[in-house]
C-alpha cells in the first residue's frame, strides 16, 4: 500500500480577516485575546472545544497554583488576579487571606492541604493559591471576552499555518462547515501543544508525559472527617463535594506522546477505567463516600506537557531568581518555596517567523523550568503578555520582534501585571 495519497489542489475560502488571531481558548489564549482586544486591536479567538478555559475548566484542574513566590509575596497579578476577584465576588473560590501568606502555622497549612493548595516537600508555608468552581470560571471568561470586543469562534480546529515569506499570513481551520482560512497580521499560538509553530516547521522539543483524568464527586457525608483520615482527594467548592486528581496511565501502561492520537485514545480509555475503579473503591472502603455520586469526569485529559518551542531564548533552570531586562512577568513554583522565574519576552518569540508568538505551556523553556511556567496563573501571564505585544505591534505597524519592550512592560504594568 502506498504511504501517501495525492490530493488535488483546492481553493480555501477566507472566512475572516483580523489583526490578531489567537489559536486556543485555554487560560493563555483567553488572556491573550482579552489583552489584545482591550488595547483596541481587532482580535479573533478560535477554540476547538465548546467552551473556554482548557484544563482550567474542561480538565477539572481547578486549582490556581500559585500567584505567589512561596515567601508571602504576590508575583502574579493582571488578568489572573482579575479572574480571582470575579470568582470571589460570586462566592465561587477559596484562597488564604493576604495576612496569612507565608505563615508557618500548621493549622492553616493543614486547612490548605485539604483544599489541594499545598504541594511539594516541606517545611510548608501558606501560599496564595486558589480553589474555584469550573463553571464559574467559564462564565467569567465568557464575560471578559465578550466585554473586550474580541470575536470568539468555538468548535473550530486550527489545522496549519499559512506561510508567506517568513511570516504567518493566517491559519487554516476546520469545522463542521468545512475548511476555511482566517487571515491575520499577528498570530498567537496558545494551543498548548504548539500546533501552529510545529506545523510551520520551527524547532521544538517534545516530552512524553503521564496523563491524568480528574473528577468530582458529590454526596460525601462529613467531608472533614474523610479529609482528616487522609486520602488522595481534596475539598472543592460545593457542599459535600470532593475533587480527585486520579487516573494516570502509569498505573496501568506507560507515558504517552500527547500529540499522537493513538496514545491519546489509550490514555482516554485507561484513565477513565482508573477513575471508575477509584470511585468504586471509595464507596466501598471509605464510610463517608458510601452514598457518594459522580458529579463529573474531566472532558479533557490532564496533559501538562508536549511540545515546547525553541524560541529566541530558552528559559532554563539556572535562570531561576535571575531578573532579566525584557521580563513580561514573574512566576513562582507550585512545589518549591522562594523560587522565582522572570519570564523573558524572548521566550514567546519564534525565531524563524516574524509575526508568530507563543503563549502558555508551549513557550520556550527547558523541561525543568516548564514545571513552573505550565501552571494556569503563569499561562495567563504569558497569554496577557503575548496579547499585549500583538496589539502594540499592530498599532505600530511592525512585527512583534520590533516593538519597544519598555513600552510593552509599561503597558503590562498599567494593566496590573507584576514585573
Amino acid at each position: 500500500m502506498s504511504q501517501f495519497v495525492d490530493e488535488p489542489a483546492r481553493r480555501t475560502p477566507v472566512v475572516a480577516r483580523t489583526q490578531v488571531l489567537v489559536v486556543g481558548g485555554g487560560a493563555a489564549g483567553t488572556a491573550a485575546a482579552i489583552a489584545a482586544a482591550r488595547l483596541g486591536a481587532e482580535t479573533m479567538l478560535i477554540e476547538r472545544y465548546g467552551s473556554l478555559g482548557g484544563l482550567a475548566t474542561g480538565g477539572l484542574i481547578i486549582l490556581l497554583l500559585t500567584l505567589d513566590d512561596g515567601d508571602g509575596n504576590q508575583v502574579i497579578g493582571g488578568l489572573c488576579q482579575e479572574v480571582v476577584e470575579r470568582l470571589m465576588q460570586r462566592g465561587a473560590a477559596f484562597h488564604p487571606a493576604r495576612s496569612e501568606w507565608g505563615a508557618r502555622d500548621p493549622v492553616l497549612i493543614e486547612r490548605d492541604r485539604r483544599w489541594g493548595l499545598v504541594w511539594g516537600s516541606g517545611p510548608h508555608r501558606v501560599r496564595y493559591s486558589v480553589a474555584y468552581d469550573p463553571e464559574e470560571l467559564r462564565f467569567a471568561l465568557n464575560e471578559m471576552v465578550a466585554a473586550s470586543g474580541a470575536r470568539l469562534l468555538l468548535h473550530a480546529w486550527a489545522c496549519e499555518p499559512l506561510l508567506d515569506r517568513g511570516r504567518v499570513a493566517g491559519v487554516a481551520m476546520q469545522s463542521k462547515s468545512g475548511r476555511g482560512a482566517i487571515l491575520a497580521d499577528v498570530v498567537i499560538d496558545a494551543s498548548g501543544d504548539g500546533d501552529i509553530f510545529a506545523a510551520a516547521g520551527v524547532p521544538y522539543e517534545l516530552e512524553k508525559v503521564l496523563p491524568w483524568l480528574w473528577f468530582r464527586v458529590g454526596g460525601v457525608e462529613n467531608a472533614e472527617a474523610a479529609l482528616a483520615e487522609g486520602g488522595w482527594f481534596f475539598r472543592t467548592i460545593g457542599d459535600g463535594q470532593m475533587l480527585m486528581p486520579w487516573g494516570a496511565t502509569e498505573r496501568i501502561v506507560r507515558k504517552i506522546d500527547a500529540t499522537d492520537p493513538a496514545d491519546l485514545t489509550l490514555a482516554e480509555i485507561e484513565c477513565r477505567k482508573r477513575v471508575m475503579q477509584e470511585f468504586d473503591r471509595l464507596r466501598a472502603d471509605v464510610p463517608q463516600f458510601r452514598n457518594a455520586y459522580l458529579c463529573d469526569i474531566a472532558t479533557q485529559l490532564g496533559i501538562t506537557e508536549s511540545r515546547r518551542l525553541v524560541g529566541e531564548y530558552v528559559l532554563r533552570r539556572e535562570d531561576m531568581d535571575r531578573p532579566v531586562d525584557d521580563a513580561i512577568g514573574i512566576t513562582g513554583h507550585w512545589t518549591r518555596y522562594g523560587a522565582r522565574y522572570w519570564i523573558p519576552y524572548r521566550s514567546l518569540l519564534v525565531r524563524e517567523l516574524d509575526n508568530l508568538l507563543a503563549a502558555g505551556r508551549c513557550i520556550s523553556v527547558d523541561h525543568r523550568t516548564h514545571h513552573a511556567t505550565k501552571e494556569i496563573p503563569a499561562c495567563m501571564v504569558t497569554g496577557q503578555a503575548a496579547g499585549t505585544a500583538a496589539a502594540l505591534a499592530v498599532r505600530a505597524g511592525v512585527g512583534p520582534k520590533q516593538i519597544d519592550v519598555t513600552t510593552l512592560r509599561s503597558t503590562l504594568r498599567q494593566a496590573g501585571a507584576i514585573l
